[in-house]
Protein backbone atom coordinates (compact mmCIF):
# COMPACT_ATOMS: atom_id res chain seq x y z
CA UNK A 1 0.00 0.00 0.00
CA UNK A 2 1.14 3.42 -0.99
CA UNK A 3 0.67 7.20 0.28
CA UNK A 4 -0.20 8.98 -2.98
CA UNK A 5 -0.41 12.79 -3.31
CA UNK A 6 -4.03 13.87 -2.57
CA UNK A 7 -5.36 14.36 -6.25
CA UNK A 8 -5.24 11.02 -6.96
CA UNK A 9 -8.38 8.95 -7.32
CA UNK A 10 -9.76 12.69 -8.74
CA UNK A 11 -7.55 12.68 -11.86
CA UNK A 12 -8.33 9.35 -12.27
CA UNK A 13 -12.23 9.86 -12.07
CA UNK A 14 -11.92 13.13 -14.58
CA UNK A 15 -9.97 10.50 -16.82
CA UNK A 16 -12.94 8.01 -17.02
CA UNK A 17 -15.80 10.80 -17.08
CA UNK A 18 -14.12 11.53 -20.09
CA UNK A 19 -14.01 8.38 -21.60
CA UNK A 20 -17.47 8.06 -20.53
CA UNK A 21 -18.88 11.19 -21.56
CA UNK A 22 -16.75 10.34 -25.02
CA UNK A 23 -18.36 6.62 -25.64
CA UNK A 24 -21.79 6.64 -23.35
CA UNK A 25 -24.93 7.76 -26.05
CA UNK A 26 -27.02 8.67 -22.88
CA UNK A 27 -26.28 10.38 -19.29
CA UNK A 28 -22.80 9.58 -18.77
CA UNK A 29 -23.04 11.48 -15.29
CA UNK A 30 -25.61 9.10 -14.40
CA UNK A 31 -24.57 7.19 -10.56
CA UNK A 32 -27.00 5.17 -8.15
CA UNK A 33 -27.29 6.70 -4.97
CA UNK A 34 -27.50 3.82 -1.85
CA UNK A 35 -28.93 5.58 1.04
CA UNK A 36 -30.36 3.52 4.06
CA UNK A 37 -33.06 4.29 7.05
CA UNK A 38 -32.43 4.71 10.49
CA UNK A 39 -33.36 1.33 10.98
CA UNK A 40 -30.62 0.48 8.31
CA UNK A 41 -33.40 -0.89 5.56
CA UNK A 42 -31.07 0.44 2.19
CA UNK A 43 -32.73 2.49 -0.76
CA UNK A 44 -31.38 2.61 -4.26
CA UNK A 45 -32.34 5.30 -7.00
CA UNK A 46 -30.60 6.68 -9.97
CA UNK A 47 -29.51 10.50 -9.97
CA UNK A 48 -27.38 12.73 -12.18
CA UNK A 49 -24.06 14.10 -10.93
CA UNK A 50 -24.35 17.83 -11.47
CA UNK A 51 -20.48 18.98 -10.16
CA UNK A 52 -17.40 16.98 -8.68
CA UNK A 53 -14.31 18.83 -7.32
CA UNK A 54 -11.86 17.61 -4.31
CA UNK A 55 -14.52 18.30 -1.98
CA UNK A 56 -17.09 15.83 -3.33
CA UNK A 57 -19.67 14.45 -5.75
CA UNK A 58 -22.90 16.75 -5.87
CA UNK A 59 -26.18 16.14 -6.94
CA UNK A 60 -29.59 17.76 -6.36
CA UNK A 61 -32.82 16.65 -5.15
CA UNK A 62 -35.85 17.79 -2.76
CA UNK A 63 -34.79 17.53 0.62
CA UNK A 64 -38.57 16.23 1.98
CA UNK A 65 -37.56 13.41 -1.24
CA UNK A 66 -36.94 9.95 0.15
CA UNK A 67 -33.24 10.06 -0.15
CA UNK A 68 -33.15 13.30 1.37
CA UNK A 69 -35.05 12.24 4.68
CA UNK A 70 -32.67 9.75 4.63
CA UNK A 71 -29.49 11.21 4.42
CA UNK A 72 -30.39 14.02 6.37
CA UNK A 73 -30.86 11.06 9.42
CA UNK A 74 -28.10 8.70 8.03
CA UNK A 75 -25.25 10.54 6.15
CA UNK A 76 -23.53 7.91 5.16
CA UNK A 77 -24.15 6.67 1.60
CA UNK A 78 -22.55 5.07 -1.65
CA UNK A 79 -22.69 6.41 -4.80
CA UNK A 80 -21.93 3.86 -7.70
CA UNK A 81 -21.33 4.78 -11.45
CA UNK A 82 -21.51 2.05 -14.36
CA UNK A 83 -20.10 2.49 -17.48
CA UNK A 84 -21.21 -0.51 -19.46
CA UNK A 85 -20.09 0.52 -22.91
CA UNK A 86 -16.30 0.98 -21.30
CA UNK A 87 -16.83 -1.79 -19.30
CA UNK A 88 -16.27 0.41 -15.66
CA UNK A 89 -17.51 0.71 -12.69
CA UNK A 90 -16.26 3.41 -10.41
CA UNK A 91 -17.90 2.97 -6.58
CA UNK A 92 -17.59 5.83 -3.71
CA UNK A 93 -18.16 5.72 -0.75
CA UNK A 94 -18.43 8.65 2.24
CA UNK A 95 -20.68 11.10 3.88
CA UNK A 96 -23.23 13.25 2.29
CA UNK A 97 -23.42 17.49 3.47
CA UNK A 98 -25.40 19.74 2.07
CA UNK A 99 -23.96 21.94 -0.59
CA UNK A 100 -23.63 25.78 0.42
CA UNK A 101 -27.39 27.60 -0.19
CA UNK A 102 -25.14 29.91 -2.96
CA UNK A 103 -24.13 26.69 -4.58
CA UNK A 104 -27.59 25.80 -4.60
CA UNK A 105 -29.12 28.93 -5.99
CA UNK A 106 -26.51 29.23 -8.87
CA UNK A 107 -27.21 25.42 -9.80
CA UNK A 108 -31.22 25.99 -9.94
CA UNK A 109 -30.55 29.04 -11.93
CA UNK A 110 -29.47 27.27 -14.68
CA UNK A 111 -31.99 24.65 -14.82
CA UNK A 112 -34.50 24.94 -17.87
CA UNK A 113 -37.73 27.06 -16.55
CA UNK A 114 -39.81 23.61 -16.58
CA UNK A 115 -37.64 22.01 -14.38
CA UNK A 116 -37.16 24.68 -11.93
CA UNK A 117 -41.43 24.69 -12.37
CA UNK A 118 -41.42 21.06 -11.57
CA UNK A 119 -39.07 21.64 -8.25
CA UNK A 120 -42.01 23.76 -6.53
CA UNK A 121 -44.62 21.66 -8.22
CA UNK A 122 -43.57 18.10 -6.87
CA UNK A 123 -43.87 17.14 -3.34
CA UNK A 124 -41.64 14.52 -4.32
CA UNK A 125 -41.67 10.65 -2.63
CA UNK A 126 -45.42 11.84 -1.58
CA UNK A 127 -48.57 9.56 -2.82
CA UNK A 128 -50.06 11.35 -5.83
CA UNK A 129 -53.45 10.58 -6.73
CA UNK A 130 -53.10 11.72 -10.37
CA UNK A 131 -51.32 12.93 -13.24
CA UNK A 132 -53.62 15.55 -13.34
CA UNK A 133 -53.21 17.40 -9.60
CA UNK A 134 -49.44 17.52 -10.69
CA UNK A 135 -50.07 19.28 -14.02
CA UNK A 136 -52.61 21.67 -11.90
CA UNK A 137 -49.52 22.58 -9.19
CA UNK A 138 -47.33 23.18 -12.38
CA UNK A 139 -50.19 25.58 -14.04
CA UNK A 140 -50.60 26.99 -10.32
CA UNK A 141 -46.56 27.59 -10.03
CA UNK A 142 -46.34 28.97 -13.71
CA UNK A 143 -48.87 31.79 -12.83
CA UNK A 144 -47.17 32.08 -9.28
CA UNK A 145 -43.54 32.75 -11.11
CA UNK A 146 -44.81 34.36 -13.89
CA UNK A 147 -40.66 34.94 -15.21
CA UNK A 148 -37.79 34.21 -12.82
CA UNK A 149 -38.19 31.42 -10.69
CA UNK A 150 -36.31 31.01 -7.20
CA UNK A 151 -35.44 28.30 -5.33
CA UNK A 152 -37.49 26.32 -3.28
CA UNK A 153 -36.38 26.25 0.05
CA UNK A 154 -36.68 22.21 0.32
CA UNK A 155 -34.50 21.88 -3.05
CA UNK A 156 -30.96 21.94 -2.26
CA UNK A 157 -27.83 19.64 -3.32
CA UNK A 158 -25.56 17.11 -1.23
CA UNK A 159 -22.00 16.81 -1.95
CA UNK A 160 -20.94 13.15 -1.23
CA UNK A 161 -17.61 13.98 0.40
CA UNK A 162 -15.39 10.44 -0.33
CA UNK A 163 -13.59 8.36 2.06
CA UNK A 164 -13.23 5.68 -0.39
CA UNK A 165 -13.09 5.16 -3.86
CA UNK A 166 -13.15 2.30 -6.33
CA UNK A 167 -11.85 1.55 -9.83
CA UNK A 168 -13.65 -1.45 -11.78
CA UNK A 169 -12.30 -2.34 -15.04
CA UNK A 170 -13.67 -5.79 -16.94
CA UNK A 171 -10.86 -8.06 -17.95
CA UNK A 172 -11.16 -11.28 -20.16
CA UNK A 173 -11.84 -14.71 -18.16
CA UNK A 174 -13.41 -12.76 -14.79
CA UNK A 175 -9.97 -11.65 -13.94
CA UNK A 176 -11.37 -7.64 -13.43
CA UNK A 177 -9.03 -4.95 -12.29
CA UNK A 178 -9.75 -3.48 -9.09
CA UNK A 179 -7.67 -0.38 -7.61
CA UNK A 180 -8.94 1.15 -4.39
CA UNK A 181 -7.90 4.61 -2.78
CA UNK A 182 -9.15 5.27 0.76
CA UNK A 183 -8.34 8.27 3.15
CA UNK A 184 -6.80 8.48 6.15
CA UNK A 185 -5.88 11.46 8.16
CA UNK A 186 -2.20 12.16 6.23
CA UNK A 187 -3.94 11.34 2.65
CA UNK A 188 -5.18 9.13 0.23
CA UNK A 189 -4.00 5.42 0.09
CA UNK A 190 -3.87 2.96 -2.55
CA UNK A 191 -3.70 -0.36 -3.23
CA UNK A 192 -5.49 -3.57 -5.58
CA UNK A 193 -8.20 -6.02 -4.22
CA UNK A 194 -9.15 -9.10 -6.06
CA UNK A 195 -11.52 -9.33 -8.54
Amino acid sequence: MSLLPHPAPFTRFGEWLAAAEAAEPNDPNAMAVATATPDAAPSLRVVLLKAWDERGFVFYTNLDSQKGSELAANSQTHLNFHWKSLQRQVRIGGRAELVTDAEADAYFATRPRESQLGAWASLQSRPLPDRATFEARITEMAARFPSEVPRPPRWSGWRVVPERIEFWQARDGRWHEREVFWREADGWRFGLVYP
